[in-house]
């Protein structure tokens, strides 16, 4: 018989994970402030509860995928959250992208509660969560990643068990998304500067792609945004900056001075201010267009 799985944060990314762990034929408990989100849960055979303290109570495995360090702190830590609340010996999962202290202090807590814990952050953006092509990044005892293995493998392709440190999963995701920060930067400096050479951005894309300049990063935020003048969030210019600033600390207590890194996170810090903080971060593009005069095509 399958474990009753509990899925609390369902957002962008939450809500098409646990699509696929209902599909997958799991008992799905869910809860999200979002009342839309909670009837799209519904709609897909989810079982709404008005808490994230029911959700803990009902369930063996207990997930969550959650904006900001502070929420995810709120959720495991307050006396109605997760680990007051879940029953002994339930493994939690977190999808969330924190700072990696607080992944250890769950897990010490987790543990002295006689609960288990893993972080597991991921990346793939919200296309990855919806066809089930994320890649997890994933820190914990070892048993216990056995134990999450099967869900893993419904909700992502690329799996990886990192090791024991409840962490080292986090510390990887930020040091991916540093580099994101950079390459996203890189395309949008780049297309503008082309265009303003009188380069069509299709042209440019087509040579660059077959091209050291080439990137993952370039293909997603040009052909899945620009070229479709959409920005709609897959991952927004605020959930960017804040991954940048805790790479930021991150690398302040590592004694490492990041030469490129500062200035991303005041530059990402001025996009967000120019209003395009709930954009998707390829409207970096849009920021540096507006600052000069490009001829159209």
């Amino acid at each position: 018989m399958k474990e009753k799985l509990g899925f609390i944060g369902l957002g962008n990314m939450g809500l098409p994970m646990s699509i696929n762990l209902l599909r997958a034929g799991y008992e799905v408990y869910g809860f999200d402030t979002n009342t839309q989100a909670m009837e799209q849960f519904i709609a897909q055979g989810g079982i709404a509860l008005t808490t994230a303290k029911a959700v803990a109570q009902c369930s063996e495995v207990i997930m969550t995928s959650l904006p900001t360090p502070q929420v995810v702190e709120q959720v495991y830590s307050s006396p109605e959250g997760i680990l007051q609340n879940a029953k002994q010996g339930s493994l939690l999962i977190d999808f969330s992208t924190v700072n990696p202290e607080l992944n250890d202090t769950f897990f010490q807590k987790a543990k002295s509660l006689g609960l288990r814990y893993l972080g597991a952050p991921v990346s793939g953006g919200v296309i990855g969560a919806v066809n089930a092509t994320l890649t997890i990044m994933i820190g914990g005892e070892e048993r216990d990643f056995q134990s999450g293995a099967s869900i893993f493998k419904i909700i992502g392709k690329n799996i990886y068990h990192l090791g024991a440190s409840p962490s080292v999963g986090t510390r990887i995701k930020l040091l991916n998304n540093l580099m994101i920060g950079f390459y996203t930067q890189a395309v949008a400096e780049t297309i503008v500067l082309g265009e303003k050479m009188g380069i069509a951005a299709d042209t440019l894309y087509e040579v660059l792609s077959n091209s050291y300049g080439q990137s993952r990063i370039y293909e997603r935020n040009y052909l899945e945004y620009m070229k479709n003048e959409n920005y709609e969030p897959g991952f927004s210019t605020n959930l960017l900056l804040k991954d940048l600033r805790l790479a930021q600390n991150m690398a302040a207590e590592a004694g490492v001075p990041l030469r490129i890194g500062e200035q991303l996170v005041n530059l990402y810090n001025e996009i967000s201010v120019e209003g395009y903080g709930e954009h998707d971060m390829s409207a970096a593009y849009l920021s540096l267009k507006e600052k000069c005069t490009v001829k159209q095509f």
